[in-house]
C-alpha cells in the first residue's frame, strides 16, 4: 500500500515538511530576537496541569490509527517500505494538524473574533505546544 496525499496523489515525507519550513524561515526576518530561548515556562504552561484538547476529531484520528496499523503490519514483509510509508503517514498527520491550526487562525483573523474565541484558540495552541515539548 502506497500512502499518498489524497489531494494530488504525490507522496509527502517529513523531509518535504522540513524543507518547506526552512524555505519559509529564509524568506522572513528573524522574529525571535529579544526572546529568551531557555526561559523557564510559566506555571500555566506546565504539561502536568494543562488541559489537552483533542488534536483531531475522532473520525480522523481513527483513520490515522488504522493506516498506522496497516503500515506496522507491513513491516514483516517489507521493512524498508514500511519505514517509508510510516514517514509518509507521519508527514500527512503533521500536515493535517498544521492545516487545522492554519484554518482556525484564518477564521479568527478574518473576523473580529471575540476575546473568548481568541482565549480558546490560545489554550488549544498551548495544549499542543505542551504536548510537543513533553514527547
Amino acid at each position: 500500500m502506497n500512502i499518498t496525499r489524497s489531494s494530488d496523489r504525490q507522496t509527502l515525507t517529513t523531509a518535504d515538511l522540513a524543507a518547506a519550513a526552512d524555505r519559509r524561515e529564509q524568506r522572513r526576518p528573524d522574529e525571535t530576537e529579544g526572546q529568551q530561548p531557555g526561559a523557564p515556562p510559566s506555571a500555566e504552561a506546565n504539561p502536568e496541569t494543562a488541559e489537552h484538547a483533542p488534536l483531531f476529531d475522532s473520525e480522523n484520528a481513527q483513520e490515522f490509527r488504522g493506516r498506522w496499523s496497516t503500515v506496522q503490519q507491513g513491516f514483516v514483509d517489507d521493512p524498508v517500505k514500511a519505514v517509508r510509508e510510516g514517514d509518509e503517514l507521519v508527514a500527512q498527520v503533521i500536515k493535517s494538524l498544521a492545516e487545522t491550526f492554519s484554518q482556525q487562525r484564518e477564521r479568527l483573523e478574518g473576523t473580529e473574533g471575540s476575546t473568548e474565541d481568541l482565549r480558546l484558540a490560545l489554550r488549544r495552541y498551548r495544549s499542543f505546544f505542551d504536548r510537543l515539548l513533553s514527547i
